[in-house]
């Protein structure tokens, strides 16, 4: 009613002032006690935190709500739930882990040469007795039918430090592996973070779009309902109408960003198929960021696993390149046989056998072929440590900058918050000034822009500071 006398009472001084100030001031009074009550507008976003309700809150209260109307719900689902449904589900993780095992198989086969082989034999022949064999062979053996059964062995007793150097290089190679497991574990881990917030950034988004078509919708109706009786002209119509299509236009992007995000998070989950979460905020969770970046760095390149593969691949490239060399050193191996012949000609004196020696192989001269492939290793070797220095390089940056991002990212929230503190006052004063006639269309159509876009700026800020933090933690090798 106070709004309402002061209306009547400046549409008086207007009027007024062209000669019909009575008849225009009761006829203003009839017609604003004509108008029916329009609703309260809302305010896109609420910037005080003491009274935004926490989100689990929120989402317990939706679902009731959606059980008690007979609704599907949709399952919650946190951040620390999907980053452990996405190690448990996404093949890229299975592929690194079997990667791994296939290389434990691999160091197993190499350590093999350490240890003696054996075979048991048993062998029945009939032949033409004291023939021989004169085709296919420089010798010609006397054949007899026969029948035995032996066993024959070979140890390897030294080569000199090859084989030790190519079973360490199999245990390097199976270390580096793991070390790329648990890198890919950690690809997936910050992928689903980004995907998370991605996917809870877009719904509070999109809670924006349809908080803005309401309040739109309000101004719209109000403006409507004025230019029915001739107290607002089609020009502050047409203007609404524009700020609603606009409104709608915002909510029909914001409603395909959230399906879109959605099923981004469910492919890095190691889904087949759609699922809908409500995803559950985790706003008590964020804190400001270290303050003592070069210990972020050093704690980086101790717990880096894609750092730790390139270490254990450049030492096994130099076992490797030992192992090549040592391809230049006699093997001396130990050999035996032992057996016997129960079914036997007349020619054999006994009726068993046995065996033992030892046999020293030298490389004398291949065309130079050890040494070219000793050189090469070693080469390879070099180039690995150069790989390892580079990436130490970039993680020294990587966790520089992402410092850095995540500090400013922190700032900005603040900054954010501020900003739509202010655009909500404003949109509160323009509001009431269009309400009471001391301001045009244009200028609540500004404040309404201005509020949507710093209730869109506040909302990016909150999750893009999440997002850096966990970029960061990625960046030293947190663990989830």
């Amino acid at each position: 009613m106070k709004s309402q006398a002061i209306a009547i009472a400046h549409c008086c001084v207007f009027v007024g002032l062209a000669g019909s100030s009575g008849m225009a001031c009761a006829q203003f009074a009839s017609t604003q006690r004509a108008l029916p009550e329009a609703p309260l507008s809302h305010l896109i976003a609420v910037a005080d935190a003491e009274q935004t309700p926490d989100a689990t809150q929120v989402n317990a209260s939706q679902s009731a709500d959606a059980a008690t109307r007979g609704e599907a719900t949709h399952p919650s689902l946190t951040r620390a739930q999907a980053e452990q449904m996405a190690i448990k589900n996404n093949p890229r993780i299975s592929v690194a882990r079997l990667l791994a095992l296939a290389q434990h198989q691999v160091a197993r086969e190499t350590r093999a040469a350490q240890l003696p082989s054996s075979t048991v034999s048993v062998t029945a022949v009939g032949a033409e007795d004291a023939s021989r064999i004169s085709a296919g062979f420089l010798n010609s053996p006397s054949v007899f039918e026969h029948a035995g059964v032996g066993a024959s062995f070979a140890q390897l007793i030294t080569d000199f430090g090859r084989t030790g150097n190519l079973v360490a290089y199999s245990k390097l190679q199976e270390k580096a592996q793991n070390a790329s497991a648990q890198a890919t574990v950690d690809d997936i881990v910050i992928a689903t973070d980004q995907a998370f917030y991605n996917a809870l950034q877009s719904q509070e988004l999109y809670r924006v779009a349809l908080q803005n078509v309401s309040t739109r919708q309000t101004t719209e109706s109000q403006v409507s309902e004025l230019t029915r009786n001739n107290l607002k002209s089609t020009l502050d119509l047409s203007f609404a109408d524009v700020n609603l299509s606009q409104a709608k236009l915002l909510q029909l992007d914001a409603e395909n960003n959230v399906h879109a995000s959605m099923a981004t998070l469910d492919a890095v989950l190691g889904l087949d198929h759609e699922v809908i979460y409500d995803l559950v905020d985790d706003a008590a969770n964020a804190q400001a960021p270290p303050g003592d970046v070069d210990q972020l760095v050093q704690t980086g390149l101790k717990q880096r696993p894609d750092l730790q593969a390139l270490d254990f691949d450049q030492q096994a490239a130099v076992k490797y390149s030992h192992a090549q060399r040592d391809q230049m050193f006699p093997t001396i191996a130990a050999a035996g046989t032992v057996g016997i012949v129960p079914i036997r000609p007349p020619q054999y004196e006994t009726n068993w056998w046995g065996a033992v020696g030892v046999n020293m192989n030298i490389p004398v001269f291949n065309g130079f072929l050890y040494s070219a492939e000793a050189k090469e290793a070693t080469i390879r070797a070099q180039a690995a440590a150069e790989r390892s220095r580079n990436l130490r390089d970039q993680i020294v940056r990587d966790i520089r900058t992402a410092w850095l991002a995540a500090n400013t990212a922190y700032q900005r929230t603040a900054v954010a918050q501020e900003l739509l503190q202010q655009a909500n006052l404003s949109l509160q004063l323009a509001q009431t000034r269009y309400q009471m006639g001391l301001s045009s269309i244009v200028e609540l159509s500004q404040a309404q822009y201005q509020q949507t876009d710093a209730a869109i700026g506040n909302t990016n800020a909150e999750y893009q500071y999440r997002l850096a933090l966990a970029t960061l933690n990625y960046q030293i090798g947190a663990t989830p």
